[in-house]
C-alpha cells in the first residue's frame, strides 16, 4: 500500500469511529392508544324455491 491509501484508510476509520453514537430506546410513559372505527354492514340475500314458499304458506307457524 502506498502512503496515500494508508492515509485515506486512517481518515475513513477515524470518521467511522466518530460517527458511531449511542442509541437509547425506552418505553413510553403513557400506554399506546389505537382507535379503530369499524363499520360492518352485512346484507343477507335469500331465495326460496317454489316448494318451500308453498310449505311456508301452508304452515305459517313453522318458522
Amino acid at each position: 500500500m502506498t502512503a496515500s491509501v494508508q492515509w485515506r484508510n486512517f481518515v475513513l476509520m477515524g470518521l467511522m469511529a466518530a460517527s458511531s453514537g449511542c442509541v437509547n430506546v425506552s418505553a413510553p410513559d403513557k400506554p399506546i392508544e389505537i382507535n379503530l372505527n369499524i363499520n360492518v354492514k352485512q346484507e343477507v340475500v335469500y331465495r326460496l324455491d317454489g316448494e318451500a314458499k308453498a310449505a311456508i304458506k301452508a304452515q305459517p307457524g313453522i318458522f
